[in-house]
């Protein structure tokens, strides 16, 4: 993600004084209740309640049938999940759908709706409990609005049309579907969107074929068959134009631009190649098997959905002499889908991974192309992240998402292993970490032992521990002279 948010726009706890009076369903059934599986939480230092316990995510299956303008929508999600604990009881992460019926197994099962600390839990009994390592399936119906009222913030952004598409990250999945809301948990999809006549549907993944409808409207079918965490779900249904192309290597590309706009920004989104071409040579084959730039006008904000980027319309204008630095945008979305996306924070703590690399080789392309020079961005970074630690946490122990100590910070604590191990053990370092950690989730602790691995240089132990977790900052080497703001 691009711009820098208070936790209180990025979703989640911030949300827990929200008031509201729990809604009932169907009664759970007289069996034993387990209020542990997912009513705390897996434990993210950012997001206590975040997530939930008790059974493994292996596959979603979302449909999603949405009427522009009026924004009301009815899904389906069917949820396959092994269990790795006995259970009599499980949750799902919900905010603002009412829930027509749910099974597990294909036998209609009991349920609760009541208020969480960002949004609803959905605790599902089964009509028979579930033993430990067994496979299970659940099946959801509900339906909404998305311009309803939710417990927590929404993930729904709206254009001129009346379409919409999903930005839900970090915790905001759980306004499109019933699900297990937390990055540590990552599953393959298929989507199939129902979209009216005049409008598109996009979602993660390969467009696989429509359906057309006797009303002139369509079911669009998407698979994605790399694993995905919910907080990168990119649908949408909206007034757009696919734009189609192949990178330098053959990988299918396909891009969302708005309608009658595509003279504009189908220039714009054709450098895509050369920009995949760029961090390829510096991280090795992309690692899914489709990439696109969704341009929506009701987004103000960049997004790195996994195989989809969401842009705004507002990023795409030239700097004050006349260069496209937008690129530098583009290469920060892209490079999440390394960072961030096919490796995954196992909690929000762990976040400095992802934004840190999108934000330095972002600046390394915008060097690499003469519109800025690094050096003097980390030098400029250097002199306030003191002051920075101090307020919000240092890069690895951030107090809440979303700030220039993720971002930035994040930025300066590669720039300073370079600086110490030199461009080529760190390319190696970056390049051996995608490629080590390829669809898993990560932890700083396993980063920092990753660099120690691949160098043979037990000091970086110490060296990026200083740099992650220290109230200060430590010397930058080769810049004895750089200072902190007083």
């Amino acid at each position: 993600m691009t711009t820098r948010r208070s936790v209180l726009q990025f979703g989640g706890a911030a949300v827990a004084a929200a008031v509201a009076v729990p809604v009932l369903g169907t009664p759970a059934l007289a069996r034993g209740f387990d209020p542990e599986p997912g009513s705390a939480g897996v434990g993210d230092p950012l997001f206590p309640t975040l997530g939930n316990g008790g059974y493994e995510v292996s596959h979603y299956d979302l449909t999603f049938d949405f009427t522009p303008v009026t924004y009301d929508f009815t899904g389906v999600v069917k949820i396959s999940a092994r269990a790795t604990q006995d259970l009599s009881a499980f949750n799902l992460d919900t905010d603002g759908h009412t829930i027509d019926a749910v099974t597990v197994d294909g036998h209609r099962a009991g349920w609760e709706l009541s208020p969480g600390s960002s949004g609803q839990e959905l605790t599902v009994t089964p009509a028979r409990p579930l033993h430990n390592h067994r496979p299970f399936t659940v099946e959801v119906r509900y339906h909404g609005n998305g311009k309803a009222k939710r417990l927590g913030l929404t993930g729904w952004v709206f254009g001129s049309e009346g379409g919409f598409a999903s930005a839900a990250q970090s915790s905001r999945a759980d306004t499109f579907l019933p699900c297990n809301d937390t990055p540590s948990s990552k599953a393959t999809w298929a989507f199939h969107i129902s979209a009216p006549q005049g409008y598109v549907a996009a979602a993660n993944g390969e467009l696989l074929h429509r359906t057309p409808r006797a009303d002139g409207s369509a079911v669009w079918h998407f698979a994605l068959r790399e694993r995905m965490p919910t907080e990168l779900l990119g649908i949408a249904v909206v007034k757009g134009t696919y734009l189609y192309g192949t990178s330098h290597t053959g990988l299918p590309l396909r891009h969302i631009v708005p309608q009658g706009q595509e003279d504009t920004y189908a220039p714009i989104v054709a450098r895509t190649a050369d920009h995949l071409a760029w961090l390829e040579a510096k991280f090795g084959r992309f690692p899914f098997s489709t990439y696109g730039v969704h341009i929506y006008d009701g987004y103000t904000d960049a997004l790195e959905n996994q195989t989809l980027t969401l842009m705004g319309t507002n990023w795409f204008k030239p700097n004050a002499t006349g260069n496209p630095t937008y690129e530098t945008t583009m290469v920060h979305e892209m490079t999440h889908q390394w960072f961030g996306d096919s490796v995954t924070p196992h909690d929000w703590q762990q976040a400095w991974l992802n934004e840190g690399p999108a934000t330095y080789y972002a600046a390394v392309y915008g060097e690499e192309r003469g519109w800025s020079v690094v050096a003097d961005k980390m030098k400029a970074t250097y002199a306030t992240l003191d002051a920075v630690r101090a307020a919000d946490g240092p890069p690895g122990l951030p107090k809440a998402l979303g700030g220039a100590n993720i971002y930035d910070g994040g930025a300066l604590v590669l720039y300073a292993l370079n600086q110490q191990v030199g461009q080529r053990k760190f390319d190696r370092i970056m390049r051996e970490w995608v490629k080590r950690f390829k669809d898993s989730t990560y932890t700083s602790e396993q980063f920092i032992r990753h660099a120690v691995d691949v160098t043979g240089d037990r000091g970086l132990d110490r060296f990026l521990r200083d740099w992650l977790f220290g109230a200060t900052n430590p010397p930058m080497p080769g810049h004895p002279d750089w200072k902190a703001n007083v």
